[in-house]
């Protein structure tokens, strides 16, 4: 077996962990649990962390437990946030949780030809035959109120004089509760969460103590952020998803290809299964010729992968090439609209209707009446230009400013318009 916690270490993921947990897992094969919060229906890269540290749990021979919390996400985790969140109907939670299984499956092997395959739970599954009177009388006494508030999370909205919910009061016990029974009912002896979920674990290790008088093993990783202070994962359309819907994959594909050197040499550690060798050997090439971003492109070619499949990556690192001028005309329709948009986010765009394009006889008319102004100033400079070779529509050059206009439309109605090397526009026909 693999150590787990040298591989946390190494990749710098290693937070804080109760004693005795490499003895613990060093004795054979152990389970772990950590815990997804299904608000949403797909996971985010903040998620990523959290996904990668249950890969190489399992990677190193154990046994990975994804929690969804169909029950505390009808409740929402107050740890560290400034207010109560608004509570999900169970089946939101339910078509979410889905959701997100599909997304874990990338990452962690579900089979049941393995002896430590993933297994995927829900804590309503069991939170939902207790009562009220049942859980205040069977769980509750076990923890004091001044243990629970002396949790950080709780303090912290108490002092900011934002007041705190019995309801959102009550997320550690049931969260506590949690590690509990995949204790007792699972053999798993392990939680593993982020650095802000520390408090919420190590009171479900005190009620594994006081309730089955056993011991259990709490261990977090860091909070990712990024070099200069920003939170990670965001961007200034919001939050960085997995589902293609939300984020498209050259859209995910770029924020990683846009990361700082600083962050880049972090990330690949963290969001990646290369081994230390090659990570070391990736930032010597780094080193000698940062300008070829090597280790940004690795980064995002192998997380893109991961998540999107080997053909999406090729698709958005083609698309990534667009703007520098290595593609062509079969790469630009290979994109779907979406990604089209995105590439040529900010260009200039002209719309003509569908019959004042069937009108157009030659490649001079295009850039006549109905789009001049916008490409260019007159017909005379686009005829200047096009003779001198410097005007390419959808990646093929124009050659005779009177030839044929005999031009295919992206995703039926694009015209892609390069002028010189940098200037693009683009022509709706709609």
């Amino acid at each position: 077996m693999n150590s787990f916690i040298e591989e946390l270490k190494w990749r710098g993921m290693l937070q804080d962990m109760t004693p005795g947990i490499e003895e613990h897992l060093s004795k054979g094969m152990a389970s772990a649990y950590l815990g997804f919060d299904p608000t949403a229906d797909s996971l985010h890269i903040g998620h990523l962390v959290g996904v990668m540290t249950l890969l190489h749990f399992q990677r190193a021979g154990h046994r990975p437990f994804a929690l969804v919390g169909g029950a505390t996400g009808m409740i929402g985790d107050p740890s560290f946030k400034s207010a109560e969140r608004n509570l999900l109907s169970k089946e939101t939670l339910d078509h979410n949780i889905s959701c997100i299984k599909s997304q874990l499956a990338k990452f962690l092997d579900f089979s049941a030809k393995e002896a430590n395959q993933a297994v995927l739970v829900n804590n309503y599954d069991w939170m939902s035959k207790f009562s009220f009177l049942d859980f205040i009388r069977e769980v509750g006494k076990h923890i004091t109120v001044n243990y629970m508030m002396g949790k950080d999370s709780v303090k912290r909205r108490l002092e900011d004089g934002n007041g705190l919910s019995f309801t959102e009061f009550s997320y550690q016990l049931i969260q506590g509760y949690d590690f509990y029974h995949l204790w007792k009912n699972e053999n798993c002896s392990v939680q593993l969460g982020g650095s802000d979920q520390w408090g919420n674990i190590v009171t479900g290790t005190e009620l594994i103590r006081r309730m089955g008088g056993g011991s259990a093993f709490a261990l977090t990783v860091p909070l990712i952020t990024k070099a200069d202070g920003t939170k990670f994962g965001k961007t200034e359309s919001g939050s960085v998803w997995l589902d293609p819907e939300k984020t498209s994959p050259y859209a995910f594909y770029q924020f990683w290809l846009n990361v700082s050197d600083e962050d880049a040499s972090k990330y690949i550690r963290i969001f990646t299964t290369l081994d230390q060798e090659s990570v070391l050997t990736l930032e010597a090439q780094h080193a000698e010729a940062p300008h070829l971003r090597i280790l940004q492109k690795e980064l995002g070619k192998s997380i893109t992968t991961m998540v999107h499949g080997a053909k999406e990556f090729e698709i958005a690192e083609k698309a990534s090439q667009i703007l520098f001028g290595k593609s062509s005309t079969e790469d630009l329709a290979a994109l779907d609209e979406r990604t089209f948009l995105q590439v040529f986010d900010g260009v200039p765009q002209v719309k003509i209707s569908t019959a004042e394009f069937q009108e157009l006889s030659t490649n001079l008319d295009l850039f006549g009446e109905v789009t001049q102004g916008v490409v260019f100033a007159s017909k005379g400079e686009a005829r200047k230009m096009i003779q001198g070779g410097g005007v390419s529509i959808n990646k093929e050059k124009l050659q005779d400013p009177n030839a044929d206009l005999s031009v295919s439309l992206l995703q039926d109605k694009y015209l892609l318009v390069q002028k010189g090397k940098k200037n693009y526009f683009i022509i709706e026909v709609a």
